[in-house]
Formats: C-alpha cells, structure tokens, sequence
C-alpha cells in the first residue's frame, strides 16, 4: 500500500541531500561552483529581505532571485491570495472559456502603460521576450531585430539571438537573423534601419549586465528613428520593471518615450508563480490574431494560470498600497549616495552607478604599486576575479548575498528587494567599507582568496 505524500516529512528525511542530490540529477556545475567559492550554504527559512541558515545565523538578500522577489520572500498578501485562489476550487485552463483573473490583471497592468491596449501571459521573462519577437516580426513583416551590445534578453533560442554575451551564443548557432548596436549609438541604429528589414530594436532601459543605462534622450529619439522606418521600439523590462528603478517602468524615467511592446515577468508575482507578460499596441496584436483561424496563433500551456494571475494582482496591490515604487527610489538614492561616497576613499573603487535599486558597484585599475601588481595578476588570471573577491567575503564574514554583474566583469550588482530600508542600507554599507578596507591592506584572507581564484581561473582554461 503506498504511502500518502507527505512533503514535511520528505524534506525532514531528504533535505540534507540537497547538494548531492543536485550533482546527481540536475546541473552537475552549480555545486560544484558554488563550493569552490564557499556559497554552498544550507538556507533553512527565509521572510522578507533574509535567509535564515541551519544554526540561525540571518543573511541579508540584496540579489532577489535575480529580481523575482520584489517584495522580498513570503509576503504575506500574496500568500494569502495563491491560498485563496487554491481554496475556490476554480475551473481553471479549461483553453474553451474565458476566466475573469486574466482580464482583471491585465487592466491592472495596462493602467501603468495608458499608451497600451492589449497583455499576452506566458510563464517567464524569456517567454515574454519571445512574444515580442515574435510580435514584432509578423505586424511588420520583417525578418530582423536590432538588439544592444551586452544585452540579456533571455537563453532560449529567440532570445538567445538577442543575446549581447557570446559566451551564452556560441554553439547555439544558426539563431534569428539580427544584428547589434552599441547601446546609445543612433548613427549605427540608422544605418541598420536603412536597410529595411528591421522589424524592431529591442532594449533594456538599464542593462542588467553591467548596470549602464541609457544616455538621457537615447530612447526617444531611438523611437523616432524606428517609427520612421515602421519598425518597433521593444522595452525589455523583465528586471527593471514593476518599480525596480524607482519608476515603474524604467522607460517612464525618459519624457515621451512610448514602446509599442513592453516584457515584464520576474516581480510580477512575488516570486510564488512563473509568469510573464507581453504588453502591446491594439494593432499589434490585432494583426497577429488577425481572425478566428489564428485564435491559437500563439499561446501557452500555462499562461494566464490562476496562481500567476492571483500572485499578479496581489502584488500589484501590495505595490500601490505600500508604496513599493517610492520606496524604491527613495532608499535606492540613499544606497547609491552612501557608496558613492566611497569612490574618492579606494582607489579600487572606480564608480557606483544604477538608479533605485538597482545598482552596480565597479571596480578599477589602482593607482599604488602595491594593488596595482596585485589587481594585474587576478586580470591575467581572468577579468572579474577582484568582484568575485568582494562577494565572497560579503556573504562568508557578513553575511550578504550578491553576485557579480555578468562574466568577466569587475562590477558588483545589487538588486535587493524594493521593501528593504535605512537599516538594510546601513548593514550593507559598513559590511562593504569593512571589505575594502581588507581589500586596500594589500594582505589578508581576502587575496589569499584571490590566489585560490586565479588557481582555478588558469586550471579552468
């Protein structure tokens, strides 16, 4: 006789498995990188903007899951909505009728972009970004979409074609047909428009990359090069989105920037649910479901689920109820101020840069003889080891969790979730200046690390 799932019990049995299970089953490589670096934690609990580890021990989050829990773990407002929506025993993914969470939740969205009409809801940011290329290339009947140096629009095939990484691309070929553009280089935008087989650029206001953000007036005048040549302005706002820069849209920080197609996931629904979303111009999507033969022109398994739609409209309530995008903006200045005032204190701090929360902290060449024989041997090893120094000593003696923004970077990304405040600006700034001090003592544990890292790096080629 088989016993009842019991998932308490088969965490309380198995859970201490977690690692080796994962180098059996799943991406042999995550645990192994993880402890090479010492980020092979066990994480027990988690609310709000913290970890708790198996000894009690908190860890302050300032990377969300990559951006998915923009409201930290566990609200308790979505939770109660997904709880809710499992308790009304809804007819859901019936595909042969129409549910009224889908409707109510694109209203919703719509309400934050007036310029747009119409929500397609997939299951992630890569599936939102595929929407839009697709999209695009069927109401303009081109072939072709433009895409920024750097970008990261996502690792499926579509998306991988905008790809601005070749580290992700190579040996994935052949992909879409496309092209890229410097981000903020209008002459090279138009002299690709000239050709006339450009269905749209796609963009992201602030690149997750390296956290470069568009020069003031680029989109505008992008979406006036690009309207000119009937093709379309695609916003990629998967990250940025849902407040994330202070704005609720990043695009909205730029004066009469108006995308025919926007992608927004990860935030969208606290983190509980996969989802995504592809807004658009009436025409657009007219064009693509031009009549009832088309109906399921493109569609999706799970898209418009009752979770992701409940979650959604949970967490855009939270969103204007807490005033999320305010404080967004707010702490955000108060945690780029705080570290900006560090730059002319460490000579290996060359420049913070981001808006709200999100933001990216560089690191340079030194000027003293010292450092400066230091930071060439880690280059020569591999660009953005010195990052990956500064993250490990964060999580390991401060317990903070961030990444290092992009493969062969020496930039550092924080993207906390948009409900921490003076406190959790505070932690993290000390935690950094006591870092770097480490890092300008020219000893210590910290480049006894780095010479760890360089090992691997020059093992690894």
């Amino acid at each position: 006789m088989s016993k009842e799932f019991d998932l308490a019990r088969l965490l309380a049995d198995r859970g201490a498995e977690r690692y080796e299970l994962h180098a059996k089953y799943l991406n042999h490589q995550l645990p192994r990188m993880l402890h090479t670096i010492g980020f092979d934690k066990v994480y027990e609990r988690a609310e709000g903007a913290y970890f708790w580890d198996e000894d009690g021990n908190d860890y302050l989050d300032m990377l969300a899951g990559f951006g998915v829990m923009g409201l930290g773990r566990h609200h308790p407002v979505v939770r109660k909505a997904l709880h809710d929506v499992l308790d009304a025993s809804l007819a859901d993914l019936t595909r042969f009728d129409c549910q009224p969470l889908p409707g109510l939740l694109a209203e919703r969205l719509l309400a934050h972009s007036p310029h747009l009409d119409r929500v397609f809801f997939g299951n992630s940011g890569t599936e939102a970004v595929e929407t839009a290329l697709k999209f695009a290339r069927y109401a303009t009947g081109r072939p072709r979409v433009l895409y920024c140096g750097h970008a990261f629009h996502g690792l499926t095939t579509g998306s991988l074609s905008v790809n601005g990484e070749s580290g992700f691309r190579d040996g994935f070929a052949p992909l879409l047909p496309d092209t890229a553009v410097p981000l903020g280089d209008l002459d090279a935008l138009r002299a690709e428009l000239a050709k006339g087989d450009v269905a749209g650029l796609i963009v992201e206001p602030i690149q997750g990359k390296g956290v470069h953000g568009t020069l003031p007036g680029y989109l505008r005048a992008a979406q006036e090069l690009l309207h000119q040549h009937k093709a379309l302005l695609i916003a990629d706002e998967v990250q940025t989105g849902l407040g994330r820069t202070g704005d609720f849209y990043a695009y909205q920080h730029e004066e009469g920037v108006e995308p025919d197609l926007v992608c927004v996931a990860k935030a969208l629904s606290g983190g509980y649910v996969p989802v995504g979303a592809t807004l658009g111009k009436d025409w657009i999507f007219k064009k693509v479901y031009s009549s009832m033969d088309r109906v399921l022109v493109h569609s999706a398994s799970f898209g418009s689920n009752a979770q992701a739609m409940a979650a959604g409209l949970a967490v855009l309530s939270v969103m204007e109820n807490e005033e999320v995008v305010a404080n967004a903006r707010v702490t955000g200045e108060l945690l780029k101020s705080r570290l900006t005032a560090l730059v002319d204190r460490y000579e290996l701090l060359s420049d913070v840069r981001g808006r709200g929360l999100m933001i990216g902290i560089e690191f340079g060449r030194p000027k003293s003889l010292k450092l400066r024989s230091r930071w060439t041997m880690l280059q020569a090893a591999r660009k953005g080891l010195f990052a990956q120094m500064v993250v490990v000593p964060l999580l390991q003696k401060h317990r903070i969790l961030t990444q290092v923004s992009g493969d062969h970077l020496e930039v550092i990304k924080l993207i906390p979730p948009l409900i921490i405040g003076e406190r959790e600006v505070d932690r993290f700034v000390e935690a950094f200046t006591a870092v770097m001090d480490d890092a300008h003592s020219g000893g210590g544990l910290m480049w006894d690390f780095g010479k760890t890292l360089v090992k691997q790096a020059v093992a690894n080629r």
